[in-house]
């Protein structure tokens, strides 16, 4: 049989091409199915692959085929550039999957501002800041006036999924978009934030439980509201210490905190419900957890923070709370429509730009495949979908 022939690439585009998506040889060579000497024979132009090896390649590195026949690498921004710091992700060296999810929802947020120029459609401002001088409480108190999602409508979440969705879309009427990510380790990400303006983006693992994601949610927009105030930067211009960012950090989470259990709500809720019944013990604060939709570790910190216990009631707690986690069995994902994936990761806002464009005959329906990585036979139910209140039917991963 003829032997495949070599193709000529430009070796400095095939080390650009791995390096830039976080790929170390060792790992592409074994995702490529080939010997690292061989990866590393191409990168420095002593062999070249055949046509069905850079095809791989242009797949495991997720590039154009088109890219590895220039005769240079192209000069993009660093990915750190746009998101915010994250705790043990150091710039320049995230995985291969963050990175790819980071490319992936940048590109959409440009995506929407293109086609929000094509529609003539005005661009959703978001004009929320917060200071670090600031009580986290105050800072609270205008985000969740300007999210206006009243204490009756809290009490009134059937589950977490509903109480997730009616926070997303709140966070979205106030101009964040909200994505999530998928294949992402949550010891790497549980949800960060692309501090760009217009439209910036809260993003949030999809691999966050139900009860989770609002905090997460809720914390993100925190960062965007610091960073509207010119209180933080982009991870590769962010300079502070590990512990001057630690304090960053707990303004952040108390802000969430406080947002979704406000105060006089959380005082409420005690009462009415008896709190605590047990010396404020595991079952007390899942109980009264399921009250506000959030998970019982965020409870018990919250509790705190008011002042319902101390310090050393809290670590107890916790060591307790740890101890009851360890033995529970992980949960096991479902199957998840491909309509569904689509509204969980993209979000309404950008899937209904999408479709007007659609529509408006701006983009072709090849083009909208591509922007919402959803099959075109799936249009129509994404349609229907979109008609539905959103956190009603399981729609989401």
């Amino acid at each position: 049989m003829p032997t495949a022939l070599p193709i000529p690439v430009t070796p400095a585009v095939l080390i650009w091409a791995r390096e830039e998506s976080g790929y170390p040889v060792e790992r592409a060579a074994d995702r490529l199915g080939v010997k690292v000497e061989r990866l590393v024979d191409w990168e420095q132009g002593e062999r070249q692959p055949t046509m069905r090896q850079v095809e791989n390649l242009a797949k495991l590195y997720h590039r154009p085929l088109s890219l590895f026949f220039r005769p240079k690498p192209p000069v993009v921004p660093a990915l750190a550039a746009e998101y915010r710091r994250l705790s043990g992700v150091v710039p320049g060296q995230e995985s291969p999957e963050l990175r790819l999810a980071l490319r992936k929802m940048s590109t959409r947020r440009e995506t929407m501002l293109q086609l929000l120029v094509e529609l003539g459609e005005s661009t959703p401002a978001f004009d929320l800041i917060a200071h670090l001088t600031e009580a986290p409480a105050t800072v609270a108190e205008r985000l969740r006036a300007a999210l206006a999602i009243s204490p009756d409508t809290q009490r009134g979440w059937a589950n977490e999924w509903q109480a997730w969705a009616a926070w997303r879309a709140a966070a979205e009427d106030i101009g964040v978009l909200v994505f999530q990510f998928p294949k992402v380790p949550l010891t790497e990400a549980r949800g960060l934030s692309l501090l760009r303006a217009p439209l910036p983006v809260a993003a949030i693992n999809s691999k966050e439980g139900p009860e989770s994601r609002a905090f997460t949610l809720i914390h993100e927009v925190v960062h965007l509201m610091l960073a509207a105030g010119h209180e933080e930067a982009p991870a590769s211009r962010e300079t502070r210490s590990s512990e001057a960012w630690s304090e960053v950090e707990r303004f952040a989470e108390e802000t969430a905190s406080h947002t979704l259990v406000p105060e006089m709500m959380l005082a409420q809720e005690i009462r009415s419900g008896d709190f605590p019944r047990n010396g404020w013990d595991i079952g007390d604060v899942r109980g009264l957890a399921r009250r506000f939709r959030i998970t019982p570790l965020a409870m018990a910190t919250r509790l705190r923070a008011s002042g319902y216990y101390d310090w050393a009631h809290y670590q107890a707690w916790k060591r307790g709370w740890d101890s009851y986690v360890a033995t529970l069995k992980p949960k096991t994902g479902g199957f998840a429509h491909p309509v569904a994936m689509t509204l969980s990761r993209a979000g309404r806002p950008f899937t209904q730009v999408v479709l007007e464009a659609l529509s408006a005959n701006r983009i072709t329906i090849v083009n909208a495949a591509h922007y919402l990585d959803l099959k075109m036979a799936h249009f129509e139910r994404l349609k229907g979908a979109l008609l539905t209140r959103p956190g009603i039917g399981g729609l989401d991963e």
